[in-house]
C-alpha cells in the first residue's frame, strides 16, 4: 500500500531534457507535485538571442499548468535549476562547470528532447533525434550515481511494420555510418537522397527515431535503460487537471481548424483506430519506468509501447463525431464558418470537397479582403492546413498492432496507492468525455477563450447559419432562373415541383394527421415510430 514510486524519488537529483517542451512540462510539474521529496530538477535550456535561461525558465513556471503545485508549494521554482545547453553543439554546447556538476549529482536522466517536425530536413533531424541522444548518453556513462536512463521515443519508429513488439528492431542503417556519410554532403544532395534512405516510412522523424533507439540500445551494457513509445500524444486527460494543451501540434490544430470551421474535409479512414495517448498517461508510465529501471535493473532495455488502441480502441469516425458535437455546443470565438467537417478515406472525394469548401471559400475572402483595403491572409492559411493534415494522412488511414505487455506488467508492479497516483491504465479512460475535454481545452488553453463568452460565440455561429441559408437560398434562385430560361426540360421539372407536387406533399400531410387522430385510440403514436419526415 505505501508509495513506491514517489518514495523512490525522494533525494534524488533528476535530468531533464526538453523540459520547455510539451511533454516535459507535464514531466516537471508532476514530479513537483507528486514527488514532494524530489531534490532538484535539472534542465537543459536552450538560451535564446532575447531571453536567457533562467527567463525562459521563469516565463515557464507562470504558465496555468503549474497552478496546482503552486497553491501546494509556492517555492517550487526552487527546485528548478536551468543548466544552458544546445543539443546541435558539440558537446551539447555544456560547460566544463556544468559537466562536472551533473556526472557528480545526477540520479535519473529522462531523454524527451527531439523535433516533432515531420517535414525536417534529414541533417536536422538526425542532428536533434540521433546526435544529441549519442552525446547524452556520452554524458550519461560519465555520470558517478546514475540510476536509470530513460529515452521518449515514439511508438511510430518501426511504423514500416503492421504489428510491433516491445523490441527494438535492427536500424535501417547503422546511425554513426549514416552520420559520417552525410556529414560531407551539400544540403541539396541530402534533400534529393532522403527518399530512398527512408524508404517504407513515411517522414524523417520516424526514421530517425529507430535509429535513436538503437544508438540507445548500444549503450545497455553500461546503463540501466528503458525507453517509452507514446503514440500521438494529446491533451491531459485528469493531471494537473482534465483538457490541458499548450500547441497546435497533431490532433490539437485539426481540432482548431474544425472548430473554426476552416477544415471542412479530412483524408482518414472512418474505422481506423485513432490511437490517441492522454499527455498525463505517458508521464505516470515514464516515472514508473524510471523507478522500475533503477530498482530492478533488466539486464537489457525495456521497451514500452504506450498506446491504446489494442487495449481500449476509438476510431477516426467517432472523433469526428464528438468533436463536431463540442464545439456546436462549446463554439470557438469568431469562427470563420459553423463546424462541419467531415472524414473520407477516398482520394478524389477529399481533393474535390477540398477545393469546394476550401480554396474556393478562400479566394472568394481574398477578394473581399483586397477589396477592402486589407491584405489577402485565407489562402495562405489553408495552404498552411492543407499540409498540416497532409503529414497526417498516413496515419489516419491505417492501424498498427501493438504489443503492450512490459505496460501491463509494469502496471501490476505497482501499488495500490502508486496506481491512483501514477495512473496509466487507459482501460479506465472514457473517451467522448476525454475528446470533449480535449476540445474545450484547446479553448481555453491554447487559444486563451474565457469560458463566459460562450453565448456570443453562439449567437455569431447564428448568424453565420443565416448567412449561409440566405446565400444558400439566392444561389439556388440565381441557378434555377438562368437553367429554366435555357431549357425547357428544366422548365417542365420546376413546373412539376412548384404545381404539381404541392397537391402530393398537402395528401401526405393529411394522411398522416388522419392517422394520428384515429389510430392513437388503438396503438400509440409513438410505438408507430413515424415522423414527418419519413412519411
Amino acid at each position: 500500500m505505501t508509495a513506491m514510486v514517489a518514495d523512490f524519488y525522494a533525494g534524488k537529483n533528476v535530468l531533464i531534457t526538453g523540459g520547455t517542451g510539451f511533454m516535459g512540462k507535464v514531466l516537471v510539474e508532476k514530479l513537483l507535485r507528486s514527488c514532494p521529496g524530489v531534490k532538484a530538477l535539472y534542465l537543459l535550456v536552450r538560451p535564446k538571442a532575447s531571453q536567457s535561461v533562467e527567463q525562459r525558465l521563469s516565463d515557464m513556471v507562470k504558465c496555468k499548468l503549474f497552478a496546482r503545485v503552486r497553491e501546494e508549494d509556492p517555492d517550487f521554482h526552487q527546485k528548478i535549476i536551468a543548466v544552458s545547453s544546445e543539443l546541435t553543439q558539440p558537446g551539447l554546447a555544456l560547460s566544463p562547470q556544468d559537466v562536472e556538476m551533473l556526472c557528480g549529482c545526477i540520479n535519473i536522466v529522462f531523454h524527451c528532447a527531439a523535433t516533432i517536425r515531420f517535414d525536417a530536413p534529414l541533417k536536422q533531424a538526425l542532428q536533434l533525434n540521433v546526435i544529441a541522444t549519442m552525446q547524452l548518453l556520452g554524458l550519461a556513462r560519465k555520470m558517478q550515481h546514475l540510476e536509470a536512463f530513460i529515452h521518449v521515443s515514439t511508438a511510430y519508429a518501426n511504423c514500416n511494420l503492421h504489428h510491433i513488439d516491445e523490441v527494438i528492431y535492427p536500424p535501417p542503417v547503422e546511425p554513426t555510418k549514416l552520420i559520417d556519410s552525410l556529414s560531407w554532403m551539400e544540403d541539396s544532395i541530402v534533400e534529393d537522397i532522403t527518399p530512398r534512405l527512408i524508404g517504407d516510412r513515411p517522414n524523417t522523424y520516424t526514421y530517425t527515431k529507430a535509429l535513436a533507439e538503437y544508438a540507445v540500445q548500444q549503450e545497455q551494457e553500461h546503463l540501466n535503460i528503458g525507453i517509452i513509445r507514446p503514440s500521438i500524444v494529446g491533451a491531459s486527460w485528469q493531471e494537473p487537471f482534465p483538457g490541458w494543451i499548450d500547441n497546435f501540434n497533431g490532433p490539437s490544430g485539426v481540432f482548431i481548424a474544425a472548430g473554426k470551421g476552416l477544415l471542412r474535409t479530412m483524408r482518414a479512414n472512418h474505422d481506423a483506430v485513432a490511437d490517441l495517448i492522454p499527455v498525463d498517461v505517458v508521464i505516470n508510465l515514464t516515472l514508473s519506468a524510471g523507478w522500475y529501471t533503477a530498482v530492478h535493473r533488466p539486464k537489457t532495455a525495456m521497451v514500452y509501447n504506450c498506446t491504446t488502441g489494442g487495449i481500449n480502441p476509438f476510431h477516426w469516425g467517432e472523433i469526428e463525431y464528438h468533436v463536431m458535437n463540442t464545439f456546436k455546443t462549446n463554439p470557438l470565438e469568431q469562427a470563420f464558418r459553423r463546424p462541419n467537417a467531415n472524414i473520407t478515406s477516398n482520394y478524389l472525394i477529399n481533393q474535390y470537397w477540398m477545393l469546394v469548401s476550401h480554396r474556393c471559400p478562400a479566394i472568394l475572402y481574398d477578394m473581399y479582403l483586397r477589396l477592402s483595403g486589407q491584405k489577402p491572409t485565407m489562402m495562405r492559411i489553408f495552404n498552411r492546413l492543407h499540409k498540416a493534415i497532409g503529414l497526417l494522412e498516413y496515419f489516419s488511414n491505417q492501424d498498427w498492432e501493438w504489443k503492450s505487455d512490459n505496460m501491463s506488467m509494469l502496471l501490476n508492479q505497482l501499488t495500490v496507492e502508486d496506481r491512483k497516483t501514477f495512473n496509466f491504465d487507459v482501460r479506465q479512460l472514457n473517451w467522448p468525455e476525454y475528446i470533449e475535454n480535449y476540445c474545450i481545452g484547446t479553448k481555453k488553453y491554447v487559444l486563451n477563450e474565457e469560458m463566459s463568452d460562450i453565448p456570443v460565440a453562439q449567437k455569431h455561429l447564428r448568424k453565420l447559419r443565416n448567412i449561409r441559408y440566405t446565400f444558400n437560398t439566392l444561389l439556388l434562385i440565381f441557378i434555377w432562373r438562368v437553367f429554366i430560361a435555357r431549357s425547357q426540360m428544366a422548365h417542365n421539372i420546376w413546373y412539376f415541383v412548384s404545381f404539381v407536387g404541392e397537391p402530393i406533399v398537402t395528401s401526405a400531410c393529411t394522411l398522416y394527421s388522419y392517422c394520428s387522430e384515429h389510430l392513437q385510440q388503438f396503438l400509440p403514436l409513438q410505438r408507430l415510430k413515424w415522423d414527418y419526415g419519413q412519411t
